[in-house]
């Protein structure tokens, strides 16, 4: 698992510029660094050496050096590639799994991607053509973000190295500003930087005399077998679950798995167990509250034999606020219990397994209990009662939030959700805090100055989110949402998280749950097996009935969150009033400043969870800004908090 940078600039040499942006993401890469410059291009690559320790170095080229390559990634079938380009006659310098990419591009051009079975992001040069190629996995595992100007790209796997480059502007992208308040983590190809790019998953970019063309490689092809019955399903998930991680557990260096105590993590140690890995190390994180899952978790270490570690920390979460957004580059919530668990493992292992995917894949989160009952409403509402809905739902909104009463705000997003029956697009995105549908919001959250512009200039939320739902069309309302999850949240929230948080402290973490074949096999599973008397993963529990302890088996969803309430009475409180001053609000002129004075006077609430995460995300975007967009604090990674108080 690497880092890789790479500018196209006419007569200029960037090798100086080069080294210093891969300095700034030395993080994810620890082992060692290299600079290629050919002509125009200029490419970086920072090394954590995972696989062929001694000859691994990158770039990595062809026979004739007309083709290189800098990677970031694992390709878990190389061997199967391999053996098919030896039979072609290519002659191979390396055991990396990385060569196989220069020559499936001789063979093949742009056409292999789709056959990779792996996480990755690379950028191959062909010397030949005068063309750069950049690629991102299916699922968006590995980041991967560009920017065009001025006859200049530059592309990196983190924004803080294309920040770096003088022509380069730091200004706030409004647009994907909008997106984080409402959704939590910004959506499609926007980052909070105005400019730079995202690619997509599954996509590949080609630049070529000065042009850039996106183009995608393949598509999420959900296609439910109904005639699938019980006993076969349950036969071929324990195949396609042993398969990928066994898959994924090569590696030249230490491994382990972050073990919750859930049921995705646990199954993994169990598929370990099953195919006979003598020594499996399992890791355990809690913040002493009451969703910590120290019990479950110890529970399978003993039942498997595992060299089990734990660590409980007691923490005021925003003295390392600073430094997790710098590795995060935007706000998010929970960040710090992924970065001290990295953090944690990193003592004794180099390459994690993790259990993400297996709730977007199977049906394993509480929204989709809320979501399945409705099934056959959302099919069958008359349009007509859809408008009435609407109407009754824009009238809620306007007495709740005359009245002030901010505790009474989650049982009116639950009105407003059953309101929105027969567009199950916008059931989905309150359920998921999306608030822009009301327009009497933006006066609560935003500066007078800003509040018309925000209005009036940036898409709302749900446009973002309409191509996937037009292409779910057909299916059945969960179906439908567990497609568009897999190509939003997942990526955009949960694997960003995942990436950053283990790259800050130098671990590779793997998710088997997204193994290639695995996902096409859970796509083809009928939501009647996957919840069934709206039990999540009803499938996956029978499946691991015989292989797990019961109470595993029965347990409820926990998730390896924080709570909001409870950071709020510890130190977000404090902190957000310490930043989020009236000075500093008036003068950054994006947030209605009252409204942020209503919830931080307003006594602590259980039932104010949203509120709470709204202040940690202003409160996270003053930071972003200061280090970011202000100053140059992300340069020299000032981590003080003290230093971003107002």
């Amino acid at each position: 698992m690497c880092g890789i940078c790479g500018i196209v600039e006419k007569n200029k040499d960037n090798t100086s510029l080069m080294t210093d942006m891969l300095a700034i993401i030395k993080h994810r890469g620890p082992d060692d660094f290299s600079v290629y410059s050919n002509g125009d291009f200029c490419l970086g690559h920072r090394r954590l050496s995972i696989i062929d320790l001694s000859t691994g170095s990158q770039p990595i080229y062809n026979e004739d050096k007309s083709i290189c390559v800098v990677f970031n990634g694992e390709i878990y079938n190389f061997r199967e590639h391999k053996d098919e380009l030896l039979a072609k006659g290519h002659t191979f310098y390396t055991t990396s799994d990385t060569e196989i990419l220069v020559h499936l591009y001789e063979e093949y051009g742009t056409s292999f991607f789709g056959r990779l079975n792996g996480i990755f992001a690379f950028a191959l040069l062909d010397l030949r053509k005068n063309k750069l190629v950049l690629v991102r996995d299916h699922f968006g595992v590995k980041p991967l973000h560009y920017y065009q100007n001025n006859g200049v790209f530059i592309f990196g796997s983190e924004q803080k190295s294309i920040l770096l480059h003088p022509s380069v502007e730091r200004r706030i992208n409004y647009g994907a500003l909008h997106s984080q308040l409402n959704l939590r983590y910004t959506q499609m190809d926007e980052t909070l930087f105005d400019g730079i790019k995202r690619l997509p998953p599954a996509h590949f970019l080609v630049y070529e005399n000065g042009n850039v063309e996106v183009k995608r490689y393949w598509s999420l092809q959900p296609k439910p077998d109904l005639l699938m019955n019980e006993n076969d399903a349950i036969e071929k998930m324990h195949f396609y679950l042993k398969q990928a991680v066994e898959r994924q557990l090569m590696s030249d260096v230490p491994l382990g798995v972050y073990l919750s105590g859930g049921m995705d993590s646990s199954t993994i140690v169990q598929k370990m167990h099953e195919l006979g890995v003598s020594e499996i190390n399992t890791f355990t994180m809690g913040f002493n509250e009451p969703t910590d899952e120290f019990p479950d978790a110890e529970m399978i270490a003993k039942h498997f034999g595992t060299n089990h570690r734990t660590l409980s920390l007691s923490m005021n979460p925003m003295q390392q606020f600073p430094e997790v957004i710098w590795h995060a580059e935007e706000p998010k919530i929970n960040l710090l219990q992924g970065f001290n668990m990295s953090a944690f493992v990193r003592k004794d292992i180099t390459v994690v397994l993790g259990g993400l995917g297996g709730d977007e894949l199977f049906g394993g989160y509480d929204i989709h209990k809320l979501i399945y009952p409705f099934n056959k409403f959302h099919r069958f509402t008359p349009r007509w009662l859809q408008k009435l809905l609407s109407w009754k739902s824009s009238f809620l909104f306007a007495v709740q939030n005359t009245s002030h009463t901010m505790s009474l705000d989650e049982y009116r997003r639950g009105m407003q959700m059953l309101l929105s029956i027969g567009n199950i697009e916008k059931f989905y995105l309150i359920l998921r805090n999306v608030w822009d549908y009301d327009n009497g919001f933006y006066k609560n959250v935003y500066h007078a100055d800003m509040r018309e512009r925000m209005r009036k200039e940036i898409p709302k939320v749900h446009q973002a989110f309409d191509g996937f739902f037009d292409e779910s069309k057909g299916m059945r309302a969960l179906d439908q949402v567990l497609f568009t999850e897999f190509q939003s949240k997942m990526v955009n929230d949960y694997l960003l998280t995942e990436d950053r948080m283990s790259m800050a402290n130098s671990i590779e973490e793997r998710v088997p749950f997204l193994d290639l074949d695995l996902v096409d096999f859970g796509f083809s599973i009928p939501m009647h097996l996957k919840i069934k008397n709206n039990q999540t993963k009803y499938l996956f529990r029978k499946a691991m009935a015989q292989k797990l302890p019961q109470s595993i088996i029965d347990k409820k969803k926990w998730g390896f969150t924080v709570n909001p309430y409870l950071q709020f009475k510890k130190d977000l409180k404090s902190t957000a009033e310490a930043i989020l001053t009236q000075d500093f609000i008036e003068k950054q002129g994006i947030f209605n400043y009252q409204y942020i004075r209503r919830i931080l006077d307003h006594s602590p609430s259980k039932k104010m969870r949203w509120h709470y995460n709204f202040i940690w995300v202003v409160t996270g975007l003053a930071i972003w800004q200061k280090m970011f967009i202000d100053s140059d604090a992300f340069k020299t990674r000032n981590f003080d908090i003290k230093d971003y108080l107002s």
